[in-house]
């Protein structure tokens, strides 16, 4: 019951958010809840968070209480990082990791995009960790707002934060857990950083 979205393109980065919360058939819309907020910011990073309302708070309590902020600079980084904190959540946090026996490794029970000056990133539930080339989405709604970016990334008209906030629209537009309205940032991709990955498109 989410849709968030990321988008690199020409110089620039993007993340964005639905800002609805879906309680079974029930629904609080950010007219209703202040807090409503889908990303988070770690240092120069933006996180935005899917599963459950209580994520985002727990990787905000998480990360404040370390020492010295965590690097989200390359896929490698990341994973170390999300392995790490997998410990912390079942032990502090409690963490219901499932019993599905059919998994080869236990789940995080959650699904997050990261976008910071070095590129745009996703860690999916099992800790795979993926560095994008132009935009990607997570959540239920996703495969509105992955079809809507991909139309629209080679429009000249829409820079990185147009077609990432267009994403969380279309998956709003058709898709009944994802609610208006869309929160977003954008930062500049530092030239200097080099290159993880490239990929095909």
């Amino acid at each position: 019951m989410t849709t968030v979205t990321v988008v690199k393109k020409d110089g620039r980065i993007a993340i964005a958010a639905y800002t609805l919360t879906k309680w079974g058939g029930g629904k609080e819309s950010a007219d209703y809840v202040a807090n409503h907020e889908k990303i988070i910011r770690i240092g120069d990073s933006h996180i935005a968070i899917t599963g459950s309302a209580t994520f985002k708070l727990i990787l905000a309590d998480y990360f404040s209480s370390l020492d010295v902020l965590p690097k989200f600079d390359s896929a490698a980084d990341i994973f170390r990082v999300w392995n790490t904190m997998h410990g912390a959540l079942k032990e502090h946090y409690y963490l219901q990791t499932g019993e599905d026996k059919e998994e080869d490794l236990e789940s995080s029970r959650m699904d997050v995009l990261i976008a910071n000056p070095r590129g745009i990133f996703g860690v999916a539930a099992h800790r795979t960790v993926q560095e994008f080339s132009r935009f990607y989405a997570y959540g239920s709604g996703s495969p509105y707002a992955l079809g809507a970016m991909y139309a629209a990334w080679r429009a000249p008209s829409l820079d990185a934060e147009a077609v990432a906030r267009l994403g969380v629209m279309a998956a709003a537009e058709f898709h009944d857990e994802t609610g208006l309205p869309v929160q977003s940032f954008v930062v500049d991709r530092n030239p200097d950083f080099k290159e993880q990955s490239s990929a095909k498109f």
